[in-house]
């Protein structure tokens, strides 16, 4: 877990730039100005992270291979003794991405939210998605074939499917119809959505969300161990009910991670709307401080208290969102367009 000085692990949304243009996401990416910093900038942020000495930092969106430069900041971070992960739709992959790859990111999550172009690409907001993903699993898997019969270390890729109602009766048929397609595929990993962001909408709520009695089947032992019976041999399945953000479920259990925005704003709590500084300006130590403080700030305390269900959490989630953004926040959450089944 976190701790007083500082989190276990970093997610810095390098971009809002994104082609897809996902009903759930979190970010609103795609829909918002991208914010992304310069090269001296980029690599501020990532020295003031890496003096936090987490033992991973996440490299997210938007889709960050659409960044100039991420590699290098990848570097950056792996010389520093981080693991780096890169979190991607793989739209954005290119041939020439896989040696960096190799060189200076420890694990990459490739979004696949269905089994069928139907389910993944309606999710997904763009038609073809599901084919970019498909030849992006293929890049990957034929570089760490290509890495083996050269002796050096395989990649660790594999995909990252966020569990809604429209996709949950397809789960089993990752271990069973995508992993055997890739056979150096190190990972399945499945969390329920979060009810925040795009996900948070009133009308998303009703028809997505996953009942806490579902998300909580996510990690029950015998559902995992079926699913990793489905999957073929030495691929890893992980399960998340993601209770970590749960307002009623949580407790007093500290908050493990810190959430950077495209531009080095942190955000206080990392699934909500509303920031504490910047990593440009001031003491990453004191941002995380704040951080940690806004779980028990009145207003967030009061949003939570009366929270018993997922579309409770919702709309806490929408509140918090309204109280704490700045006014480009509260603009862009009043205009946003409603969810369509």
């Amino acid at each position: 877990m976190g701790t007083a000085s500082g989190p276990l692990g970093i997610v810095w949304d390098v971009t809002y730039a994104c082609p897809l243009r996902c009903s759930h996401c979190y970010s609103h990416s795609g829909r918002r100005p991208t914010r992304q910093l310069g090269r001296d900038d980029r690599l501020k942020v990532a020295d003031a992270m890496i003096s936090l000495h987490p033992e991973e930092i996440a490299l997210s969106g938007g889709e960050p291979l659409a960044l100039p430069g991420i590699f290098e900041v990848a570097e950056r971070i792996s010389n520093a003794g981080i693991a780096v992960l890169i979190y991607t739709s793989g739209w954005s992959l290119k041939p020439e991405m896989l040696e960096p790859i190799g060189s200076f990111v420890t694990r990459v999550h490739v979004s696949l939210d269905g089994v069928t172009a139907e389910v993944h690409d309606r999710m997904r907001g763009r038609k073809g998605s599901f084919d970019r993903v498909m030849a992006a699993l293929g890049l990957l898997d034929q570089a760490s074939q290509d890495r083996r019969a050269r002796g050096d270390a395989p990649l660790s890729f594999g995909t990252d499917c966020v569990v809604t109602q429209s996709n949950r009766h397809q789960i089993e048929a990752y271990g069973t119809d995508i992993a055997p397609r890739f056979p150096d595929l190190s990972f399945l990993a499945f969390g329920a959505v979060l009810p925040d962001g795009l996900a948070s909408r009133i009308d998303y709520a009703d028809h997505e969300l996953l009942t806490d009695e579902q998300a909580s089947g996510l990690v029950d032992p015998d559902f995992v161990a079926r699913l990793t019976a489905t999957a073929p041999p030495g691929v890893r399945v992980t399960t998340e009910d993601n209770r970590d953000f749960h307002p009623y479920l949580r407790g007093e259990r500290p908050v493990s991670f810190m959430l950077v925005e495209p531009d080095g704003d942190v955000r206080a709590m990392p699934i909500y709307e509303g920031t504490v500084g910047s990593l440009l300006t001031d003491p990453p130590e004191m941002l995380w401080g704040r951080g940690v403080e806004r779980w028990n700030d009145p207003f967030v305390r009061e949003a939570f208290a009366s929270v018993r269900t997922t579309r409770e959490w919702a709309a806490a989630c929408r509140r918090i969102d309204y109280h704490f953004g700045s006014d480009a926040v509260k603009a862009m959450l009043d205009n946003r367009a409603a969810y369509i089944p």
